[in-house]
């Protein structure tokens, strides 16, 4: 709308409207030397190394226990001189806020952004992590009465560490609200130093550093019941199979249907689906329909569902204590600082998505601070990390998220992943016993990644109220959001598509699209060499996992040192931005 205006105040003063932006220019990821501009030999020499060290499968899988081995043998001084000449210097910006500021401003000298990630994690044994988790995801309430949760959202000894099995995300366990409140306390500092260190920076954060994650896995069992009971509702109105924006029950028979099963009489739900735009149409769609699930209303604390195993109606909403209520509260308002925090810092916030027990909570939570924050533009609030396209319902959470900021006129934003709990995930539905939530293939979890992408890139063309990051270090999805921008007319300059990588990985996807000038970004993750020891061994385990990728970077990096040696520009500085 502000745009428009402008376009027309311009034309009123006879300016007529802005000229056309020049096409962008051709982004090559096979050009080894326009890849690797920026990068000294010895930054090239250490990169192929660490590559070639990841390949090596004994070396990676035990990555973590050698670590801590050479730390003892070598002493601390040595090994960290070691580390930060290989792994560390590779994948890690520096110990400290000051450390880190010589290589941001690098590499937005070449149009590479940073989103700061400080990667310090606690080091605990398995069965220390498994007692934190068991404690922190159980309810007083299931304690005192032995009643459990869905399996799904139930917390479980054999996966209760959360580390198992991931290798490219970061993990908190629960020790107290102190503990917490320090976790809030580092996000305060990073976004405090994105904030200082670039204009356009982002900072990422978990929600389940803020808080208790039994409330998470109440919310989002809260919150899937809730929407399977509409689903069931629109299975008796014969509308079931239908996507999920396109389910739209009539209220009448909605009302008669709530009666029968006793859950409210049609004079009790008169008044739910009155008011504002509930009902107005004579149906209520899948959004109207979670509306009812609202902190700013006392209905929620009502309504009873049926189970579906035995027919009888229960509370959707779980009783806490007192204690408990306090605890819930304090992550919420934990969530507004940072989120106030990254508006005065004109800094953008990016909530990282966690396993689908959780998730949705997480993704409801996030949708409430967009709503809250990004009414105006999306520069400075906090933007979304969408589940992963790995997960089944991942296009059907995307269309309803945008349908929501197109009603209420808000800022969507997105940053879109594979996923980094595949296995895990797995695993666990597996041996629990609950539909595997994950994408059958790789095939088709790039399938509904493209899905989900395309829908937020014709959003961004119809109303230039979307924005979405691209995080990935696959180039077919790269170049296959080049094609789509190029096709609907997107261009990198109106800052509405970014891309993001990891530090010290794929710079030849990276820094041709920053000095092409698209928006790209690296995730940047500090911390002392001690402490980023376990995201260290991650990043490992990462590259090895994707040998295709790591070899195709491997032999650009070959390429490039072989041209330089037999150009006689081995030792040259870098090249200028």
């Amino acid at each position: 709308a502000a745009a428009c205006c402008q376009k027309k105040a311009g034309e009123v003063l006879g300016r007529g409207p802005p000229p056309p932006l020049p096409p962008p220019p051709a982004v090559d990821f096979s050009d080894a030397r326009e890849a690797f501009r920026s990068k000294s030999s010895a930054e090239l020499a250490r990169g192929l190394l660490v590559l070639r060290l990841c390949a090596i499968g004994p070396l990676v899988e035990r990555a973590e226990q050698l670590m801590h081995l050479s730390q003892k043998l070598l002493g601390r001084r040595l090994f960290e001189a070691l580390m930060k000449l290989t792994f560390y210097g590779q994948f890690v910006a520096g110990e400290d806020q000051e450390a880190i500021k010589p290589l941001i401003q690098h590499n937005r000298a070449y149009g590479v952004g940073s989103v700061l990630d400080y990667s310090v994690e606690e080091d605990l044994t398995t069965e220390e992590a498994e007692k934190k988790e068991m404690d922190s995801c159980t309810s007083a309430f299931e304690k005192e009465t032995g009643k459990q949760r869905e399996k799904r959202y139930s917390v479980h000894r054999k996966f209760g560490d959360r580390r198992d099995g991931v290798i490219s995300a970061r993990t908190y366990f629960y020790a107290d609200e102190a503990k917490c409140d320090r976790h809030m306390e580092t996000f305060l500092k990073c976004i405090e130093a994105s904030g200082g260190s670039s204009e356009d920076g982002f900072s990422a954060i978990k929600l389940t550093a803020l808080g208790r994650p039994q409330f998470l896995l109440q919310f989002s069992e809260v919150l899937v019941k809730w929407g399977r009971f509409f689903h069931l509702l629109a299975a008796e109105q014969g509308k079931a199979g239908l996507a999920a924006l396109e389910t739209r029950l009539e209220v009448e028979k909605l009302q008669e249907a709530l009666a029968k099963l006793g859950i409210a009489t049609k004079a009790e739900s008169q008044h739910w689906f009155t008011g504002e735009k509930l009902g107005v149409s004579g149906t209520v769609d899948l959004l109207d329909w979670n509306s009812l699930i609202d902190a700013r209303t006392e209905i929620s604390k009502l309504l009873l569902v049926p189970n579906m195993k035995t027919g009888q109606l229960e509370p959707l909403l779980a009783h806490f204590t007192e204690e408990e209520e306090k605890q819930m509260k304090r992550m919420l308002q934990r969530m507004d600082v940072l989120a106030k925090k990254a508006v005065r810092t004109g800094v953008r916030l990016m909530v990282d998505a966690e396993q689908t027990y959780f998730q949705p909570a997480i993704s409801r939570l996030t949708l409430e601070m967009q709503r809250k924050f990004n009414r105006e533009k999306l520069r400075a609030p906090p933007t979304c990390h969408r589940p992963g396209s790995l997960h089944q319902n991942a296009y059907d959470n995307v269309t309803v998220d945008v349908e929501l900021s197109r009603r209420e006129g808000w800022h969507f934003g997105a940053k879109l992943v594979r996923g980094a709990y595949m296995e895990q995930e797995r695993s666990r539905a597996a041996e629990v016993g609950y539909e595997d939530p994950i994408n059958a293939t790789y095939e088709h979890t790039s399938e509904m990644y493209h899905r989900c992408l395309d829908y937020i890139l014709e959003e961004i063309r119809h109303s230039r109220r979307a924005n979405v990051m691209v995080a990935s270090h696959n180039k077919d999805t790269v170049e296959f959001t080049l094609r789509r921008m190029a096709s609907l007319g997107l261009h990198p300059a109106e800052n509405k598509v970014y891309f993001g990588q990891l530090l010290g990985m794929c710079d030849q996807i990276t820094f041709p699209l920053g000095q092409a000038g698209f928006p790209v970004y690296k995730y940047v993750p500090y911390g002392p060499v001690n402490e980023v020891l376990p995201y260290l061994a991650r990043r490992a385990q990462e590259n090895k996992g994707f040998l295709a990728r790591a070899k195709e970077e491997q032999d650009l990096l070959w390429a490039e040192l072989k041209r330089r040696f037999c150009s006689g520009t081995l030792l040259s500085a870098p090249g200028l931005p």
